[in-house]
Formats: C-alpha cells, structure tokens, sequence
C-alpha cells in the first residue's frame, strides 16, 4: 500500500482535473447559450425504441445550422446541417420511451439529406422552419404534414 501522503496526492490530481473538465463544460455551455443558442436533441441513428438520443445546442450560422453536444470537450460543433441539403421528411409526436431525452414539448422532424432525426420546442420548430423558408429565391421547401 501506498503512504497516505502518496494516496492523497492522487486524490488531489484526479480532483483537479474532474474540476477542470466540468469548469470546461461549464464554460463552453454558457458561451454557446449567450450567443443564441436554442436547446435541440439529435439522433443520428434512428431506431424505433427510442434510443439514440444527445441533448445539445444549435446555432444558424448562414447557411448552415450548427449543433453541439451538450457534454463534449470537442470545440466545433458535432454536426453541421447546410439548408441546400436539407428537406424534412416528415414531422411527429416524440414516444413516451424518446421524451425524457428532449426538450420539453418538443416536435420530432424526420430530415432527409443528413439522415437524421432533430426535436425541438414549438418556438425552435418556428425559427428552423422560417430559417429553411428564407431559402434562395427558386428552391423550394418541401413540407410534410
């Protein structure tokens, strides 16, 4: 066994970094939220039992609209979706086994172009709706019901 000097200094050490990883986190998730932020789940891999889930934050940045993951070190955004390629496939419901992993009240688009799968709040839905409206002049949006 080690000594307890030795023992608590390791304690110490893995104490310091658990603090600086979640001072990180911290950081980066109120930066992401002061500048626009809008709170949004993705699933990259669609399953039919509710698995798959990452809750995150997204931002449009132009064309495109950017999302990261709300516990993750990377700096960049984990996915980027560009408006050209994106067409929503079809809009529901969340299941009771996929609410507890998004937003409140959210609204679950199927899209097409990235295959994936994003659920927002109502007023999310309205800004990623207005945002894939204000297209280019001469393409359109193809709407599911």
């Amino acid at each position: 066994m080690g000594s307890p000097v030795l023992l608590l200094a390791v304690a110490f050490g893995l104490l310091l970094i658990a603090a600086v990883v979640v001072a990180a986190l911290a950081w980066r998730r109120l930066r992401e939220l002061r500048v626009g932020g809008i709170d949004v789940a993705l699933r990259a891999r669609k399953d039919g039992g509710g698995r798959g889930w990452h809750l995150g934050v997204a931002h449009y940045r132009g064309e495109e609209f950017a999302w990261y993951r709300a516990l993750s070190l990377r700096s960049g955004p984990n996915w980027v979706i560009n408006r050209r390629d994106v067409e929503i496939a079809r809009r529901r419901e969340p299941s009771m086994a996929e609410a507890y992993a998004m937003p409140t009240g959210s609204t679950v688009l199927d899209l097409t172009g990235p295959e994936l799968e994003l659920a927002m709040s109502t007023d999310a839905l309205t800004g990623f709706l207005s945002w894939l409206e204000s297209a280019p002049p001469g393409r359109s949006v193809p709407w599911a019901s």
